[in-house]
């Protein structure tokens, strides 16, 4: 026979089962004399029977979910052997479950990573949890924890079992909120239920969603012209609220700057700096608009631009420029004072005060300006000019802005003054004195007259020729003696001088330039004629031919000094040249006679004696005191003779004749003095004007 009984697992120790002799009709005492004995067919002994009751308790701890795990039905058997007779009874003792197990999740926590551009409607499975309980005691439901963003699908499978998925029912921000956390609970049917927790983590992994976003939509920044290189001018600041290369932003210039303007800035990408890399010039540009864009390391990459207007400051940095609109560079020296020489366009390129320009010239030049407007002036000209004192300027014009500190430029004019001819050539000396010497050579320069004419080319280009002097002779003609070069002014003789026909000549030199109409001036030269001792001493007493000598007689008494005879000669030379000296050159007795230096007297010196000569000649040189000098001899011979009275008649005579010759020896003297002394006064008064 079989017996069935049903209980519930996780019985204490001791409790009751069944009563194995009621439910067999039997007497407890029969079972008890039958040696009752119970026999499990598993290795534990969970029950155990009174053989005094009959009665079948729980021996050990009975967990269903050990011996059956998930059946639905879990059994246990027994066998009851008793004896005389042997007699076999199977017990089926089914273990009910009770709801002792919660349902228990694989882990306490689970992590997931979701993109946050995942589409609505994915489902995300979550390990199920377990409950060993079976029936109405297993696993039920799971229950989510209130959220936004997810709903619970809980999927059932053939077997029962049950598998909860997390679907996605609206769609995810990581910037509005990266991590999400859940709760899962799992309950299973027990009464009471019990249930377990799981918590969720969700991470929403970042889609490049975002743009970057600029702190503000424009920038201003304002700059002095002339920053130096490097100088900042804004620092930029973006944000991008993804994570990682989607929020890693990098800055540049947008392409839609000019090229020029990526010369003058420079951006760094990681910073956002933006700095002066090139020259700022108020007076190209005032303003600088840069387009900036920032993009992050998306994929793909997303960007923002914006702008960032640069004012530029103007200073002082530009000099006035001085622009010549109308310039010439040739004035004519009688030009007129107010004569327009240039007009002068000035500007600034700066502004305001900095680009007012005022312009000055030198007070100490002809010069002066006059502003027609407000950039224009005009250079004229304040006195007349005269080229012989300066024939060239540079005209300095200075133009200064109003700018602190003051720039200025300064632009030479120069300007040549054309030559007028308004300068008569000019002679070196009002009068010239020439010293010639007799016997010149034909073609010698006896004078250069030079005369200067401060104009220029051909209004300084100069002409001489010879003029007769008013008051001169009407016979002698300088052009007929003298000749002058028409370029250089040099005087030749054309024919020598001989001082003793022409002593003095003066005549008129004029020069003239080779102006239109030409100017004159004219100088006079004094001419002297210089002696030379070019004639030599000639005797006019007493005459004798050339080879011949003249005799003289006298008385073997005459008494010395007797005057015998006097030597007369005259030189047609004047001053030193014509002073004479007479010597004894040869005597037959030299002691006998003597004859005057000066005079020329022939004297006995001493008594004749009886060995004297009767006759006796004598050598008489007349010489004068040129340079080299020159000289004439005279022979003569003395007779010693006794003579009747008509023989010292004749001597008599001769000495009555020879008693006028003193008197033309002192003509001669005083035209030799009066010579002398004119040439020397006329020395003294060159020599005087010459200093």
């Amino acid at each position: 026979a079989q017996i069935r009984y049903s209980i519930p697992e996780e019985l204490t120790r001791g409790a009751f089962v069944g009563n194995i002799a009621k439910d067999l009709g039997t007497d407890v005492a029969k079972l008890a004399a039958a040696n009752l004995q119970v026999l499990s067919d598993s290795d534990s002994q969970y029950f155990s029977v009174n053989v005094n009751t009959g009665v079948i308790m729980v021996s050990e701890r009975i967990d269903r979910e050990q011996l059956c795990g998930q059946n639905p039905r879990c059994f246990l058997h027994l066998k009851l052997a008793i004896e005389n007779p042997v007699e076999f009874y199977r017990i089926e003792v089914e273990i009910l479950d009770i709801n002792d197990n919660p349902p228990e999740f694989p882990s306490e926590e689970v992590s997931l990573r979701i993109y946050e551009l995942a589409s609505l409607g994915a489902r995300f499975p979550i390990q199920p949890a377990q409950d060993p309980d079976v029936g109405t005691n297993t696993l039920q439901t799971y229950h989510l924890s209130a959220n936004d963003n997810f709903n619970l699908n809980v999927k059932a499978r053939t077997d029962g079992g049950k598998f909860p998925e997390l679907v996605l029912e609206r769609a995810l921000d990581r910037e509005f909120r990266a991590f999400h956390y859940l709760v899962l609970t799992a309950e299973d049917g027990g009464s009471p239920p019990q249930s377990s927790k799981i918590r969720i983590t969700i991470q929403v992994l970042d889609a490049n969603d975002n743009h970057p976003v600029f702190d503000r939509p424009s920038y201003g920044a304002r700059l002095v012209e002339n920053s130096p290189l490097g100088t900042l001018v804004v620092k930029l600041n973006a944000t991008d609220v993804d994570e990682g290369p989607n929020g890693d932003i990098r800055y540049s210039l947008s392409s839609h700057n000019s090229a020029a303007l990526r010369q003058i800035f420079a951006i760094d990408e990681q910073t956002g700096e933006i700095r002066v890399q090139g020259n700022l010039d108020f007076e190209e540009a005032t303003v600088y608009e840069i387009e900036v864009e920032a993009k992050d390391m998306g994929s793909p990459t997303m960007e923002e631009h914006c702008s960032v207007v640069v004012e530029i400051t103007d200073v002082n940095d530009n000099a006035p420029e001085v622009i010549l609109t109308s310039f010439s560079s040739t004035l004519s020296e009688d030009a007129l004072p107010g004569t327009v020489v240039a007009v002068i366009h000035v500007r600034d390129r700066d502004s305001g005060e900095q680009g007012k320009v005022l312009c000055h010239v030198s007070p100490d030049l002809p010069f002066q300006l006059r502003k027609d407007y407000e950039h224009q002036y005009s250079l004229l000209t304040s006195t007349r000019l005269d080229r012989e004192h300066v024939a060239y300027y540079n005209v300095t014009v200075s133009a200064s802005d109003l700018g602190n500190p003051p720039l200025s430029r300064h632009t030479i004019l120069p300007i040549t003054v054309i030559d007028v001819n308004d300068n008569a050539p000019q002679f070196e000396q009002a009068s010239y004195e020439v010293l010639v010497a007799e016997n010149n050579p034909v073609g010698s320069v006896l004078v250069t007259v030079s005369a200067a004419d401060p104009d220029s080319e051909q209004n300084s280009r100069l002409s001489y020729s010879i003029l007769r002097a008013g008051g001169t002779d009407p016979g002698l003609d300088p052009t007929r003696y003298l000749s002058i070069h028409p370029t250089n002014g040099q005087v030749t003789a054309k024919f020598p001088f001989d001082y003793e026909q022409t002593t003095y000549l003066q005549f008129h030199v004029e020069v003239s330039d080779g102006g239109s109409p030409a100017l004159r001036n004219r100088t006079l030269v004094h001419v002297f004629v210089v002696d030379q001792n070019d004639n030599a001493p000639r005797v006019h007493f007493p005459r004798a031919g050339e080879d011949s000598a003249t005799q003289f007689r006298i008385s073997p008494s005459i008494v010395p000094p007797a005057l015998i005879t006097k030597v007369v000669a005259i030189d047609a030379d004047s001053g030193r040249n014509a002073w004479l000296s007479y010597h004894l050159v040869e005597a037959t007795d030299l002691g006998l006679f003597s004859v005057a230096l000066r005079s020329g007297e022939v004297r006995i010196m001493r008594a004749l004696q009886e060995t004297d000569a009767s006759a006796h000649e004598l050598l008489v040189v007349v010489r004068d005191a040129g340079e080299p000098p020159l000289s004439t001899a005279v022979t003569l011979v003395v007779l010693v003779e006794e003579k009747g009275p008509e023989a010292l008649q004749g001597s008599e005579a001769r000495a009555a004749d020879s008693g006028g010759l003193p008197t033309i020896t002192l003509y001669l003297i005083v035209s030799l003095v009066l010579i002398s002394t004119v040439s020397l006064v006329g020395l003294a008064a060159l020599g005087i004007r010459c200093l």
